[in-house]
């Protein structure tokens, strides 16, 4: 894919001047903007124009005068040749006349027919041949070249002589023509020029014949070797062009006025003509810096610029044709563009970026000459001339131990070696030049089929180790099956957690068993562990319903005839905000609670289209587990404690504050992989304090516990990096700063690399950037993660300027059509076209809806505001965080132990607690009064109910308000052995009501006959109890004396201590390499060498190193 080209430039209102001059309507320079003056309206200065528009579009710090001699604006000077057919010049303008009229006020003014005539250069201003003088602040020279006549050969000025250069050159050649039908032509030059010559020459009609001479053995000799450019030379003949080869003009025959009537060879020999185009090359226009002092290039001409692209003149550039760099000048538009594109990209944004240095252009070129297809590319002549540049790694060289060479060596291999194939039949030919390890392409030709140009080309740029033989270049690679789930053999585990195999998922859906991912996970297990095999075991899921004919339905759960995006353009569109209007403008029961399942899904589209407070009652029952509060639980009730800290930097006053609350709280501390410090182990009751404590320290909520940007990586860039290219700590902080708290259908992290050693990683990531000279490479769309995958590139050499617009459009798309819990690489994988299509969408606004996506992104960055600074200055926020609800003691819920010189909670016991809490035989029950039924004020009207942990002796139970309903039942997960069930998210399905434990989703059903039956593991259940509240202002519950309720399910009994877990994982291995305490016992000097050579002896190959 190309460079990204930004949508938002804007475009300007055109009146005649005076003395020939054709100038826009405003040429004011007022202000502090800088007056950039352009000598040469052609195809490299309206390109540099172009692009240095669009990069100064947000800061708009110059104002642009530009001067062309000729009478047109800029025109396709390389689509010449189809000027013969249409004979209309507008139709080769770059842009239409409206471009340039539609321009921002004062940005842009031009002049035409008018030549710059001297440079002022202590005074900083041009003189013009319409007497006016132009001030500048930086002048810029575009003045390309002059097509070179043989002023030498005698009659090169005769009429009928004519060059291949410019409209007015075709227009007279045309004219001439007409006068001279059934005479001959001739064309001098067989390069490129040349068969565009005689290709108009042709077109023409008017001539009988056209010849083409050419002094070397072949047609193209710059582009082509000789088998190439006898295809090519086969190919024009039978076009109907005489081509002459080795032969050269000694001089013009020409009649008494002067006019042409032939041409003389060298040998002797002649032939008649009456018109000659000369396309011999081109000379740079220099003289007008020559005049003004400027320095140019000996003897070759150019002005002389360095690898800024700047002249020996302050404030005074060159690019395209005019301009000589390292002695070289380019006849080809590539390199000019380049230019363009370097001095634009210097002058805007090497602010924020590393100045870029022009370097060797790449000169491949790819044409259809004549009917024929032609391409070079690379270093097509290394295997002739020596390669120019090799690869670092193919150029080291190689040699034994001592680094002396063996007189039986023989003389070096050659350092190139050429793969070739020619099929005459079909004139197609082909010549790829490699390193001779056939590691790296180095260049290449091809004739007749150039379909291969564009994937080429960039391997050779990038010069990276190839991973498939040469010869597959020829060939084409064996075609072999995609990878995915439907290649996975049945054996093949895709669920760690619980051991389940494809074969276990697919026999249930087979079987009829299964008929949702819902079923799956109740009877396979699959996905009620950690989460991470879901996507998965959807894909195999939905792969087996399509291939046994069965409708796969995308809808979010069955309280929703709809998939996560459809729920968000309804709710978008409708304006909905709370759960009850979702439900009753498209649940499939306006009464319903909705489920595990839903509710978070809600609460988050809420959260990306509103950006309130998640606590706020509204929208609290809807939030699962981590966000309920703001904190990621672990594993014995505790919460993790993450603080931002933008792209990994952090002052040394941030580090102190984060260490005095983890050594004041007791928090285990550990460095993250999104480069941040994470703090465990707070309790509850303890978030408010810490948070007071580290936002009064400078700090704020890194979201870790929310489904939205975590991190933005960065390597250190520019800041401090001798390889750095682009500021990626700078560019990775406004990012984060930019995104952060954006709620989305998954979590996103972000990263961004100062140069291609990708240091940060950022190829994995939901967005990556990569510096590059021109700007930043962005990447999207990849992962970490149960299933990895390196993102896609979605557009390159992006200014830095214009990479929010691009991620503003990325993420807010995403967040529209994303499915629930899906990645971004999920999502771009099932998004039809691809990355192909999101180009589409993003970059060239497709669906005309990129100014909607960006309005959208701004509004959700501008409604930012930190959740924790908000809960700790809001009273009926703060009161949650603790850890009993009817009483202010506390107690573990779990053991610790010390590990590295920390602690952490002991690990979990294999089993669950497989205890039939359900059916419990109590010897008595009787009411006692557990809280003040005031605690569940408004619960009939939020999403969840309203749920209290409360504490009866040694034993936590669990009180929930739902639908106008009184249930209850013990705190304790058995599945875990964990004290969570009051944070559940409550689901229901028409009568039934149920918990779904926050840990891992087992789902116990609290209302009828099977009250305390989980749903979804047959092994565990749990006890429930009668509740209700009375008029004394309390909620009672029924109950069996405490010492009874404590045997059964006390905390002390329950809670999973010290050795539950069995043999340590480590224990082995610590045997093994020493471990004593925190450090490994290390070996001596040399003794692991001594150790190999008992086992084995040196030398024998025991270890292949």
């Amino acid at each position: 894919m190309g460079s990204w080209q930004p949508q938002d430039i804007i475009p300007s209102p055109l009146t005649n001047g005076t003395n020939g001059v054709e100038a826009s309507e405003y040429e004011s320079h007022g202000g502090p903007k800088k007056k950039i003056v352009v000598v040469g309206l052609g195809m490299v200065g309206i390109s540099f124009i172009e692009k240095l528009m669009k990069l100064d579009a947000k800061r708009r710090e110059y104002d642009i005068v530009v001067i062309g001699e000729e009478a047109h604006i800029a025109y396709n000077r390389v689509g010449l040749t189809s000027f013969f057919q249409h004979r209309k010049v507008e139709n080769l303008y770059l842009n239409p006349k409206e471009w340039y009229t539609n321009c921002p006020k004062g940005s842009l003014n031009y002049h035409l027919n008018t030549r710059v005539t001297e440079i002022h250069t202590e005074q900083k201003a041009v003189s013009c041949s319409s007497g006016e003088i132009v001030p500048y602040d930086i002048l810029v020279l575009a003045t390309g070249s002059d097509a070179l006549l043989p002023r030498n050969t005698p009659g090169h000025d005769a009429k009928g002589v004519f060059v291949y250069r410019t409209i007015e050159d075709l227009e007279k050649l045309i004219e001439s023509s007409a006068l001279k039908k059934g005479t001959h032509g001739v064309v001098v030059g067989g390069g490129l020029l040349g068969l565009e010559a005689a290709k108009a020459m042709m077109d023409l009609e008017n001539f009988s014949k056209v010849k083409l001479i050419e002094r070397n053995k072949w047609v193209l000799s710059r582009q082509l070797d000789g088998d190439a450019g006898a295809i090519v030379l086969e190919q024009v003949r039978k076009l109907g062009l005489d081509v002459l080869l080795s032969t050269r003009v000694r001089n013009i025959e020409v009649t008494e006025d002067n006019t042409v009537k032939g041409v003389v060879f060298e040998d002797g020999e002649s032939i008649a003509c009456s018109t000659i185009c000369f396309a011999i090359g081109i000379k740079a226009r220099d003289e007008l810096a020559r005049k003004s002092g400027i320095k140019c290039a000996e003897p070759g001409g150019g002005i002389a610029v360095d690898e800024w692209l700047k002249t020996s003149v302050e404030d005074i550039y060159a690019i395209g044709e005019c301009a000589s760099w390292e002695n070289q000048t380019f006849g080809l538009i590539a390199p000019g563009i380049e230019m363009a594109d370097v001095l634009s990209f210097n002058l805007t944004q090497a602010k924020v970026h590393s100045y870029r240095k022009f370097k060797r252009p790449d000169l491949s070129t790819k044409l259809k000459l004549l009917g024929v297809e032609v391409a070079s590319f690379g270093d097509f002549f290394a295997d002739r001339d020596g390669p120019k540049h090799l690869p670092v790694r193919a150029g080291r060289k190689e040699g034994n131990a001592n680094g002396l060479r063996r007189r039986t060596d023989g003389p070096p291999p050659p350092a190139v070696t050429a793969l070739t194939y020619k099929d005459p039949f079909q004139a197609v030919y082909k010549k790829y030049l490699f390193t001779a390890d056939g590691k790296y392409l180095l260049g290449g030709m091809m004739i007749g089929d150039t379909r291969d140009y564009v994937k080429l080309v960039p391997m050779v740029k990038n010069q990276k180790p190839l991973d498939v033989p040469p010869s597959q270049f020829i060939l084409g690679a064996s075609k072999e099956g995609d990878e995915g789930g439907a290649d996975l053999d049945d054996d093949t585990q895709i669920c760690s957690c619980h051991n389940v195999t494809k074969g276990d998922v697919c026999n249930v859906v087979k079987d009829g068993t299964c008929n949702s991912i819902g079923d799956v996970k109740s009877c396979t297990k699959a996905g009620t562990g950690c989460g991470g095999c879901m996507p998965l075991v959807t894909s195999i899921f939905n792969e087996q319903m399509k291939a046994m004919g069965n409708e796969v339905k995308n809808h979010i759960c069955p309280h929703f005839n709809y998939s996560r995006a459809d729920l968000y353009n309804i709710i978008s569109v409708k304006k909905l905000k709370t759960l009850r209007e979702v439900m009753n403008e498209v649940g499939n029961d306006p009464e319903s609670q909705g489920c595990e399942a839903c509710k978070p899904s809600i609460g988050s589209i809420f959260a990306s289209l509103y950006n309130k407070h998640v606590m706020d009652k509204p929208v609290h029952g809807l939030q699962e587990t981590n966000d309920r509060y703001l904190g990621n639980i672990q594993r014995n009730g505790t919460y993790s404690v993450v603080p931002r800290v933008s792209a990994g930097e952090i002052t040394p006053d941030k580090l102190i504050v984060i260490g005095n609350v983890a050594k004041k709280y007791n928090l285990y501390t550990k460095i993250t992989g999104g480069q941040r410090i994470d703090m465990f182990g707070a309790k509850k009751q303890d978030l408010l304090p810490i948070w007071k404590e580290l936002i009064q320290g400078g700090m704020e909520s890194g979201h870790a516990y929310a489904k939205s940007l975590r991190t933005v990586k960065s390597c250190v860039g520019t800041t401090w990096c001798r390889y750095g290219i682009g500021d990626s700590v700078g560019m990775a902080v406004r990012l984060e700063e930019r995104y952060k708290s954006v709620r989305s259908p998954h979590k996103m992290k972000g990263g961004v690399s100062g140069c291609v050693r990708e240091c940060a990683e950022a190829q994995n990531k939901d967005f990556g950037l990569i510096a590059t000279e021109k700007g930043f490479n962005i990447f999207v769309g990849g992962n970490g993660g149960a299933s990895p995958k390196h993102c896609e590139l979605l557009a390159k050499d992006v200014p830095p300027d214009d990479v929010v617009p691009i991620l503003d459009r990325y993420l807010m798309f995403y967040i529209r059509t994303a499915d629930k819990l899906q990645r971004t690489a999920r999502w771009l994988e099932a998004l039809p076209g691809g990355i192909k299509y999101l180009r589409e969408v993003v970059l060239e606004d497709k669906l005309g809806i990129c100014a909607s996506l960006e309005a959208q992104m701004e509004e959700l960055v501008g409604t930012f505001f930190d959740e924790w600074a908000e809960a700790i200055n809001d009273p009926s926020r703060s009161k949650k965080f603790q850890q009993f609800d009817n009483t202010t003691e506390t107690m573990e819920n779990m053991e610790t132990e010390e590990d590295r010189g920390q602690m952490r909670p002991v690990y979990w016991p294999k089993e669950s607690a497989k205890e039939d809490f359900k059916n419990t035989k109590w010897t008595s029950l009787t009411w006692q009064p557990m809280i003040e039924a005031s605690y569940f004020a408004g619960a009939d009207d939020t999403p969840n109910g309203i749920s209290a942990n409360v504490k009866r002796s040694d034993t936590q139970l669990a009180i929930f308000r739902v639908k106008g309903k009184w249930l209850a039942s013990q705190q304790m997960c058995p599945h875990k052995r964990a004290f969570v069930l009051s944070d559940g998210l409550i689901g229901d399905s028409k009568d039934k009501l149920w918990v779904s434990c926050p840990y891992h989703k087992r789902n116990f059903e609290l209302t009828g006959e099977q009250a305390g039956r989980c749903m979804n593991d047959e092994e565990v259940s749990i006890a429930t109890f009668p509740v209700e509240e009375r008029e004394d202002g309390m909620v009672y519950l029924k109950l069996p004396p405490v010492h009874e309720l404590d045997g059964v399910l006390g905390t002390k009994k329950w809670m999973v201590k010290k050795g539950e877990s069995g043999v340590g994982a480590f224990e082995k291995l610590d045997k093994k390499i020493g471990r004593n305490g925190m450090r490994v016992k290390g070996r001596k000097p040399f003794e692991a060498t001594r150790l190999l050579e008992t086992v084995g002896g040196p030398g024998e190959g025991n270890i292949d190193w």
